[in-house]
């Protein structure tokens, strides 16, 4: 096995040398841990629920039905989906107030389809 990686580009395959995609992906990592470091506990929690229920929503997740499934006030929850959606992280309300995108489901009708270990399936962006 050799150390390097092959990167398409247009109908060529190019060898990218062991230690130039490791230290690509050392800085994409560190990157990724600084824009995702705003993240408390109850953002998680908001995201999560938001993946999780979505498929199985008929509409738009409400920033009330949010608050009283996770237990968190409905202030919180706002404020903690206005940062998330502002930081453009992991969801959408593209409706009003109600979430109907969280990575990776939405509510809009997409060409592209999730589908989940449970057996549910939801659109993806």
């Amino acid at each position: 096995m050799t150390d390097r990686i092959l990167l398409g580009v247009g109908r060529r395959m190019i060898p990218v040398p062991g230690v130039l995609w490791r230290h690509l992906m050392r800085a994409n990592g560190r990157k990724i841990r600084a824009s995702l470091g705003f993240m408390t506990a109850d953002h998680q929690r908001v995201r999560d629920f938001a993946v999780m229920e979505l498929p199985r929503a008929a509409g738009p997740l409400t920033p009330e039905h949010i608050a009283a499934s996770v237990e968190l006030p409905i202030t919180r929850v706002r404020t903690v989906l206005d940062e998330l959606e502002r930081r453009l992280t992991f969801l959408f309300r593209s409706r009003g107030t109600g979430v109907t995108w969280a990575y990776p489901v939405t509510r809009d009708e997409t060409p592209h389809r999730a589908a989940f270990s449970t057996g549910e399936e939801a659109y993806s962006p």
